[in-house]
């Protein structure tokens, strides 16, 4: 396939990401086409800078546990803690060893004391967020810390006989935490506490909790602040929606992968929406995550397909939630070689730059009637670019050779 596509290319910076855009985004979304890779979250972390410099933004979220999350922002905001302490205890899925999300944190902790000994204001300061749920591919996390943290916050500060149980009664209906982190009940229903009659009484509760929250939500924003009330409804929804997701993973039906794997895109576009209110924010997950047009994946010999947190969010914010997605040309070290050129990362290979951002649109328009063909991974962890979604994404970052 010989294409001049010269014209559309572009260095990788803010401003060349934005410049395809009918608006700047509420929500930036950056997906990568693999994870574990240093080079990506690099590049990820130069725009996010230039965008924080150059365009106003002041947060990013990553695809990891919200509730984890909470460690690294109170880390960049106040100091609290040590840089050790939060990769450890504030990035999930093993991410927290990564060089790049640990330079990533140091950078944002020194940009927000960077002004003076005090800091900068709390309106200027840079935020992190964590906007998966508490959920790893082996395992769902106990509700017992949303829980008791939503109820807790309810507790000290409204009439006690509005609560609809107590502190003790939430402790005794969740048991011992191993009964909901058993490893085996992904693959095994029958070892799932999820449809036990605590687990019930459990949905029930959190039910309540999150409506006493809502329904009292112009006296606790006076009576705490904003960012405890924005804290308890992170609580809240994350209670909630981990008890559906353990209801579901005792489940027996043919259809419990596809809803879990959809309650998860579900969470995060919960996330995703909340983050969207406190401004601009640059999101960083895989283009699974973020694409409009329902994202696919097989599980052994089980076709899954689910509306990604991205389409979620996209059909609520329209224009304000844009999608940037990233293609690579090789992954020698996973066996991803030269692409073939008949695909667009072959079209986009054959361009002597080593990085750049494209117009999709315009890379559309070059094309034609020349349709590309699909691109065949031998390595499982990569996804290649798909040519149907050439129209799904805003823009395409394009890095030629990822090395180790």
């Amino acid at each position: 396939m010989v294409t001049d596509i010269k014209d559309t290319v572009h260095a990788v910076t803010a401003a060349a990401v934005l410049k395809p855009l009918p608006v700047r985004p509420r929500l930036l979304a950056l997906g990568e086409p693999t994870h574990g890779e240093d080079l990506l979250l690099d590049i990820r972390n130069e725009l996010f800078r230039q965008f924080v410099e150059q365009e106003g933004y002041r947060t990013i979220a990553i695809e990891s546990d919200c509730l984890m999350g909470l460690v690294v922002d109170e880390y960049v905001t106040s100091g609290t803690g040590t840089l050790d302490e939060v990769m450890e205890r504030g990035i999930s899925h093993g991410w927290g060893a990564s060089a790049a999300n640990r330079e990533l944190v140091r950078w944002m902790r020194a940009y927000n004391v960077r002004a003076d000994d005090d800091g900068r204001p709390a309106s200027e300061r840079l935020r992190f967020a964590g906007f998966d749920g508490p959920l790893e591919m082996t395992h769902a996390a106990s509700p017992r810390q949303a829980l008791t943290a939503l109820h807790g916050y309810l507790a000290a500060r409204v009439d006690a006989r509005l609560l609809p149980c107590t502190a003790d009664t939430l402790d005794r209906l969740l048991g011992a935490d191993d009964r909901w982190t058993e490893p085996a009940a992904m693959m095994d229903p029958s070892r799932s506490a999820g449809q036990s009659a605590e687990a019930g009484e459990l949905r029930l509760l959190a039910d309540d909790l999150v409506a006493l929250l809502d329904a009292q939500t112009p006296y606790l924003i006076t009576a705490s602040s904003r960012e405890d009330w924005d804290r308890a409804r992170l609580y809240g929804r994350t209670a909630v929606g981990l008890l559906r997701y353990h209801f579901w993973m005792a489940d027996t039906s043919p259809g419990r992968m596809t809803r879990l794997i959809g309650l998860r895109g579900q969470m995060m576009a919960d996330n995703l929406l909340a983050l969207a209110d406190r401004g601009p924010a640059l999101l960083h997950a895989h283009n699974s995550h973020f694409q409009r047009e329902k994202s696919s994946m097989r599980m052994g010999d089980m076709p899954l397909e689910w509306w990604s947190a991205g389409a979620l969010v996209s059909v609520r914010l329209g224009e304000e939630y844009a999608f940037v997605a990233t293609a690579l040309g090789t992954v020698r070290h996973q066996g991803v070689d030269t692409p073939p050129p008949d695909t667009v990362e072959g079209l986009l290979y054959a361009h002597p730059e080593d990085r750049y951002v494209v117009d999709p649109r315009r890379l559309a328009a070059a094309l034609g009637d020349t349709r590309p063909a699909p691109r065949v991974s031998p390595w499982f962890g990569y996804a290649p670019f798909d040519p149907a979604h050439l129209a799904d994404s805003d823009c395409i970052v394009f890095v030629k050779d990822v090395t180790r």
